[in-house]
């Protein structure tokens, strides 16, 4: 998977998790989307990698080529549900 700049975040993966989220992102593109390039895959994804020990609100964010707005609508829906509100629906 070529790699793409960030446009979720502040700042790039940190360096000690670069590697393996690279590694884990191409696997799971590739169980789901085969050799697939990027217009022409069926399921997107999005890893986010975060320290148990350190609250200080870093998560580092990888994805399969994901649109912006989509992954924003995806995790709105996402918090919606997990607070109890199942009926949200959105586009992502």
């Amino acid at each position: 998977m070529p790699r793409q700049p960030h446009t979720l975040g502040d700042a790039p993966i940190q360096p000690e998790y670069i590697e393996q989220m690279n590694a884990v992102a191409r696997a799971i593109n590739e169980l789901f989307n085969g050799d697939a390039p990027v217009g022409k895959r069926k399921t997107g994804f999005v890893l986010l990698v975060f320290p148990f020990d350190d609250h200080d609100g870093r998560c580092n964010y990888i994805s399969n080529g994901a649109d912006r707005r989509d992954v924003v609508t995806l995790m709105k829906e996402q918090i919606a549900r997990f607070e109890g509100q199942p009926e949200v629906k959105g586009n992502a």
